[in-house]
């Protein structure tokens, strides 16, 4: 269950608590309760009618906002927008809630902050365990199909950071957005837009500013999109004090680097304990590579993913000494702990911030801090050299890094997973802060082999053997998926999986798993099935398959809408399947399927089906060479899908030998 359907849940339960008062709606909403609707169409749940917040930033310590919005409920499901969480934590409180809302029909409705209920944030698995962060959550009645609800609430807020991010493309239409921005007086601001056209301000008043924006169209989700953040129009703002910036203030990657070394002086420095556990994990190490492998082993493994995040402790790391005491920590901690670790074999490390959902950040995006995750980048010896160390670049000041994840703990040192791979994260070192750009690894380092030698019967049942073999996130999410199970009926799970979706009578006659904790190593599976009915008799012909196993081709693209946003590729990949199928006895082959050679430039496929003596043998690679597939290209994709579609369905037509 997602973290809306839990709030969704929680409003349910308080309206059916809470009593519904009359209450008139205050005049800035009915001034556009009955104003022209933005352009939508006939799936718009809900359009935004009106849009407002204001900044008013008082000091480098406080900031008080106020935020108007109202809706206009076109369908059922749009009820959903009757539910207002506002989220606050112990550096920012909320007053002044209010809700209300103008009905089709009767008087109007009104909740006040009286009515609300504080949520904390619904436990996800690998999210925090404590925070402080939760919800004010509001329901306003009668948010039917007509209806007109709208909400205000203000804010006071002590800022981490002297920056507010003004998101006004929303995943519905907006008619109209405000953004109000109030300064004392000698302070200064830098505005820069992401997504969208750059609209001027007008000035209000003494340092006070607005922006105005109209007719905002939704982004309407789409199947392997980027990320919202990635295509959503938004305003970032940063404010600067008289007589320059602050120590909560930044506004280039270099001084946002600055504020994080700010944050993490001294979190890195070694205890006695630290020093003996380097030394006892080192003791049978001969070379360097042996050490940091070592090292970052145990932090994987024997450090636990917890997260306690309270104030600041969402960016600042706890120190080193007290994530090994309690061998636990987040992502920035278990990242200072390694750094403090490698120190000691005279490795230096550096932190990565990074948004995991690629295309969050870009080159382009302003300076801002739109990072969920920590990484580090380790700056490897000179000498060191080694195949296995996939992840690296040439850095012009620092010469070969390395990047890891210590919180990923199945991906084996010196690789990163698809999240990180094309993705830029902010590299902060003693001089600040630069964005840089993480590697992309070979589509072979992701990969599936499936390789299967299988026996055809007359009667149409196939058996035999499969052996298929992973690396990279491929094993990565066959790893992650039985980390936890230990029923080995369980365990195949995975296969019953797969050849559901190639046959529909199977059985599973015996199976293994290989390596699920030898991380260094490549994940795998070896089971024998038994399909009846496999092959299908016509008129005395044997209808074949070739490719038995796996579905490469994908439906996403077939809509009667066109395309708005690129596809994106999870990493680059290289799946190859080698199928051998023993012909049964009395039976030649008729026909066999054409050999399918499409290359598109951002992946390719290949396909052929032979005959070699008495066996079958059909080959194929599919492999993805780019990450994303721009809009242009999106027919070329369909047409690339819809060939794969039709070698997978092709068929040998087998007949009986003539006497």
């Amino acid at each position: 269950m997602n973290r809306y359907r839990l709030l969704l849940l929680a409003a349910s339960v308080l309206a059916a608590a809470c009593p519904v008062s009359a209450g008139d709606a205050p005049q800035w909403m009915r001034a556009v309760a009955n104003a022209p609707l933005p352009d939508h169409d006939e799936k718009t749940d809900a359009v935004l009618l009106y849009a407002e917040h204001i900044d008013n930033v008082l000091s480098v310590d406080k900031i008080k906002t106020r935020v108007r919005i109202v809706y206009k409920i076109l369908r059922p499901s749009g009820r959903e927008y009757g539910v207002v969480p506002v989220s606050f934590n112990a550096h920012s409180k909320i007053t002044g809630l209010h809700g209300w809302c103008i009905p089709t029909q009767g008087k109007d409705y009104e909740v006040k902050d009286k009515d609300a209920v504080e949520v904390s944030l619904p436990k996800i698995e690998g999210s925090e365990l404590i925070s402080d962060v939760k919800d004010k959550l509001l329901q306003i009645p009668a948010a039917d199909p007509g209806a007109v609800i709208g909400y205000e609430y203000e804010e006071e807020e002590q800022p981490m950071v002297l920056q507010s991010v003004w998101s006004f493309q929303r995943e519905i239409p907006s008619r109209e957005a405000h953004y109000s921005l109030q300064l004392p007086p000698g302070w200064e601001y830098k505005a820069s837009w992401i997504n969208y056209s750059e609209t001027k301000p007008t000035e209000s008043g003494s340092n006070q500013w607005d922006w105005v924006i109209s007719n905002v169209k939704a982004i309407r989700r789409e199947a392997e999109m980027p990320p919202i953040e990635g295509v959503a129009g938004q305003m970032i703002v940063s404010f600067f004090p008289a007589g320059g910036p602050s120590s909560n203030g930044f506004n280039t990657w270099q001084e946002m680097g600055k504020w994080y070394v700010n944050l993490t002086t001294g979190r890195r420095d070694a205890s006695p304990q630290i020093t003996q556990q380097v030394t006892t994990l080192t003791a049978s190490a001969h070379t360097s590579l042996e050490k940091m492998k070592a090292l970052a082993q145990f932090v994987q493994h024997d450090v636990r993913y917890v997260a306690i995040e309270l104030g600041v402790g969402g960016w600042q790391p706890r120190s080193a000494a007290d994530v090994y005491t309690h061998h636990y920590g987040d992502c920035k901690d278990k990242a200072t702990l390694l750094s403090s670790m490698l120190s000691q074999i005279g490795v230096e490390s550096f932190y990565v911030l990074i948004n995991v959902e690629r295309g969050s950040v870009t080159r382009e995006t302003p300076a801002n801090i739109g990072f969920n995750h920590a990484i580090l980048a380790i700056k490897l010896p000179p000498s060191l050299s080694d195949p296995s160390l996939i992840a690296t670049i040439q850095h012009p000041r620092l010469g070969s890094i390395l990047f890891f994840d210590p919180t990923n703990e199945l991906t084996p040192f010196g690789q990163i997973g698809g999240y990180l791979q094309a993705n830029y994260g902010l590299l902060v070192t003693t001089e600040g802060g630069e964005l840089v750009e993480l590697p992309e690894q070979p589509p072979a380092m992701n990969s599936i082999q499936r390789a299967a030698k299988l026996t055809l019967d007359p009667a149409g049942t196939l058996r035999g053997e499969v052996t298929e073999t992973r690396l990279g996130d491929r094993a990565w999410s066959e790893r992650w998926r039985l980390r936890n199970v230990s029923k080995s009926t369980d365990q195949i799970k995975p296969i019953e999986d797969l050849l559901a979706g190639s046959m529909s009578l199977f059985q599973i006659t015996q199976a293994s798993v290989m390596n699920l904790n030898q991380t260094d190593r490549p994940f795998g599976f070896r089971y024998n099935f038994v399909a009846q009915n496999y092959a299908k008799n016509a008129g005395g012909l044997l209808l074949v398959r070739p490719r038995v196993l796996g579905v490469k081709t994908s439906g996403i693209l077939e809509t009667k809408e066109p395309r708005r946003f690129p596809v994106e590729f999870e990493g680059p990949s290289s799946d190859t399947d080698t199928f051998d199928i023993t012909i049964p006895a009395g039976y030649v082959v008729d026909d066999l399927p054409p050999a399918v050679d499409a290359d598109y430039g951002f992946a390719s496929y290949h396909a052929k089906t032979e005959v070699k003596g008495n066996l079958i043998h059909y080959t194929r690679t599919f492999e993805v060479k780019q990450l994303s597939v721009p809009v242009a290209k999106a027919d070329e994709l369909k047409k690339f899908y819809r060939i794969i579609a039709s070698d997978e369905r092709n068929t040998v037509v087998l007949r009986a030998a003539s006497p």
